[in-house]
């Protein structure tokens, strides 16, 4: 626009990176971003630091630590932080990558238990954010679900943003689509049936036409999330019984009781 001057952010082609031999530099102070949580904690070997280079207008640097990015990355660190709390998983924790559940029967088992998961924080240095920790709370939000005492359900705020979403225009937003519904799939019945005229658009060599079905497939999932059900917590002293069916085009087994 008039009176903008435009910059260019100079970026090299590929026979100009092979020319050259990449150089390491320490990352200048004012780009030191806060590469202390989580995965950034985890040294990578010297001989495979190289891997992880990177060019931006200061030149080529290599990361010292795991970053967000690399494939290995969070396998790597839910197995560190398994290792460190191998005692305590299953029995009075849940830990997924860096997000940490404690849980007890009451209030003083929870506490005590709070005691210990904090003390082998302190024990191998681990530092918590405290700003995004709860306490003693008898429900909360956790991956994406609101987890009571013996009951779960969406997370309401995440079927807003679904309730809000248009029509595809294209593979990318059935794609899209497809991956917020699925999430909570185990929400809703029949799933795989309903949105079949939506998925079928992912078929290779199938034309985009996001026609009639495939916008009453749409509405009927956004409708069932706003009616999502609560699961309840199975009763080990009550019989299962394993439901199945099938037909051309779905495949379905329900665990009940």
């Amino acid at each position: 626009t008039d009176g903008v001057n435009s910059e260019h952010l100079y970026s090299a082609n590929s026979n100009e990176i092979d020319d050259k031999k990449p150089e390491m530099k320490y990352l200048p102070n004012h780009l030191e971003y806060a590469y202390l949580h989580g995965i950034f904690q985890i040294p990578i070997a010297v001989e495979d630091q190289k891997k992880a280079t990177f060019t931006c207008p200061y030149g080529t640097f290599a990361y010292r630590r795991i970053t967000f990015g690399l494939c290995n990355g969070p396998t790597t660190f839910q197995r560190c932080m398994t290792a460190i709390f191998h005692d305590m998983v299953e029995d009075f924790m849940e830990v997924f990558i860096e997000d940490f559940l404690v849980f007890g029967k009451s209030f003083d088992y929870c506490l005590a238990n709070l005691d210990r998961m904090l003390a082998r924080c302190e024990e191998t240095n681990l530092v918590l954010n405290w700003e995004k920790c709860n306490f003693m709370v008898k429900e909360g939000i956790v991956l994406g679900h609101k987890i009571f005492r013996a009951d779960i359900e969406v997370d309401r705020a995440k079927i807003d943003v679904i309730a809000k979403l248009p029509y595809p225009k294209n593979l990318k937003g059935v794609r899209s689509f497809l991956g917020h519904a699925g999430f909570y799939r185990r929400f809703i019945k029949d799933f795989s049936l309903i949105s079949k005229p939506i998925t079928q658009l992912l078929m290779k060599d199938e034309k985009f036409d996001f026609f009639d079905d495939c916008k009453k497939a749409f509405n009927i999932l956004k409708e069932k999330l706003n009616m999502a059900p609560i699961i309840i917590s199975s009763d080990w002293n009550v019989p299962f019984e394993l439901m199945c069916d099938t037909s051309d085009f779905a495949v379905g087994a329900v665990l009940g009781q």
